[in-house]
């Protein structure tokens, strides 16, 4: 039996990706190995968001070279997308693919094996306006499944490189979401997560179908699913229709990532974002009245071209204000290709870092806050694995729907159902759980039972 190896660089998107990759593999007959054995095929799925990204994707392929001269190097991804003669440069690289035409791989392995000629099979991603199918029926990981909804994005952002890797918005088959769906909920999974390279932006290139429409199919086409959960949706994107969903669906979980990256609007403007700070705070205040209790993140850039202290403090107090319950920052870096990299004002790094650790401060301290509104209360918690603590097996760690990480006595059969516990002691990043059981069956009134493992 043939061996494939895989690494998989970047977001969540790639993850989904490399896992649909190795669906193609396994149906072909192979074994997947882990990447630090000696494999016959190994394929690099890259990332190109930063420019770090590019320099990791370059020394994670040249390991593979290392560790088996004689094994076909395929690599795939957005790094491979936009930059592949540098990689076919890399001696020992066999086959290029960028971020579409994946089923083509094993093809062109076979080819190959014959020929002996690398194989550079990328092409014009801006040219593609079809969604590429990729199934995922279950995952190496078990508890939480992502569902790539859609591919590719309009916005052009002035920091980012992506859609010149990924091409512009395309969405999935909304029936093909739904089937793929109820695949993962017969594979035992309670939770989805869609996923996609702009996920808010589904159904925009769809004839009288949008996000909410399928967030409403999903909630009612597919039995057993408990938790849909978006990965990621601008603050455009959030209609009046969305929020609707939101307000009725029983499966559509309290926590949305909203992406800011900057809470000032000349900042947001050189960005070439399309909001302004006045309508993010519509959206968030029209949101929360909907969903008391909404869980939202949030990812920010500081130190972004010409951002002076105003405007930072623009950020900090908006974040604040607002109450968000946990940020990803990110200091501001250069992307090669990207306007922004060419802009003047470049901000020092010992003045990013000082600001990346104020918001870090102030996330730490919301995240806190928020989590202790539910001390004491009864949540919903997805064990999903064993927790590392040496001295106690018996702890698991999971989420509750509002995206709060419980440390929990379980076992492992609790592990990817759904279990009832109370937040006895709310923190970040961890909060305490004991596991509660409702006596409803027995017809006693409902009362709590402790049970310790």
């Amino acid at each position: 039996m043939p061996t494939v190896a895989f690494h998989t660089l970047g977001c969540k998107v790639n993850h989904y990706e490399t896992e649909a990759i190795w669906q193609l593999f396994k149906e072909a007959g192979y074994e997947r190995t882990e990447y630090e054995r000696v494999a016959d095929v190994y394929v690099i799925n890259t990332c190109t968001v930063t420019n770090t990204g590019d320099k990791k994707s370059r020394q994670v392929i040249r390991r593979a070279i290392r560790k088996n001269p004689d094994g076909v190097i395929c690599v795939t991804g957005c790094y491979a997308q936009t930059s592949p003669a540098e990689i076919m440069a890399i001696p020992g690289v066999d086959i290029v693919v960028g971020t579409q035409d994946r089923v083509k791989m094993l093809e062109y392995i076979e080819q190959f094996k014959k020929e002996r000629q690398p194989i550079n099979g990328v092409r014009n991603i801006m040219k593609t306006r079809v969604y590429e199918e990729l199934d995922v029926p279950s995952f190496t990981d078990r508890t939480r499944a992502s569902l790539k909804i859609q591919e590719g994005c309009n916005n052009f952002c002035t920091f980012c490189i992506i859609p010149w890797a990924r091409g512009l918005m395309r969405s999935r088959d909304p029936k093909e979401v739904v089937t793929q769906a109820r695949q993962l909920v017969e594979a035992g999974y309670k939770e989805i997560v869609l996923t996609g390279i702009h996920t808010g932006g589904y159904g925009e290139d769809l004839k009288d179908y949008n996000l909410a429409m399928l967030l409403r199919d999903l909630d009612e086409q597919v039995e057993g699913l408990k938790r849909i959960r978006i990965s990621s949706i601008e603050a455009s994107q959030i209609s009046d229709e969305v929020i609707e969903v939101l307000k009725k669906s029983n499966k559509v979980v309290r926590h949305l990532h909203i992406p800011i990256q900057s809470g000032s609007d000349t900042v947001l403007k050189r960005m070439r974002r399309k909001y302004t700070m006045e309508f993010f705070a519509e959206r968030l205040d029209r949101l929360k009245e909907a969903l008391p209790g909404l869980a939202i993140t949030s990812d920010v850039i500081v130190g972004f071209p010409g951002e002076t202290e105003e405007e930072f403090m623009e950020t900090y107090n908006f974040i604040k204000k607002y109450k968000f319950s946990e940020l990803h920052v990110f200091p501001y870096s250069k992307r090669t290709g990207t306007p922004a990299a060419r802009m003047e004002d470049q901000i020092d790094e010992e003045v990013k870092n000082n600001r990346v650790h104020r918001l870090i401060e102030l996330s730490n301290q919301l995240a806190k806050e928020y989590a202790s509104q539910f001390e004491n209360e009864v949540l919903e918690v997805i064990p999903e694995e064993r927790f590392k603590d040496v001295a106690n097996e018996d702890l698991y760690v999971g989420y509750t729907d509002n995206y709060l990480k419980v440390i929990l006595p379980a076992n492992e059969e609790m592990v990817g159902k759904i279990v009832k516990v109370k937040i006895t002691k709310a923190g970040y990043p961890y909060n305490e759980g004991q596991f509660v059981k409702v006596m409803e069956d027995l017809g006693q009134p409902k009362e709590e039972i402790r049970l310790t493992s």
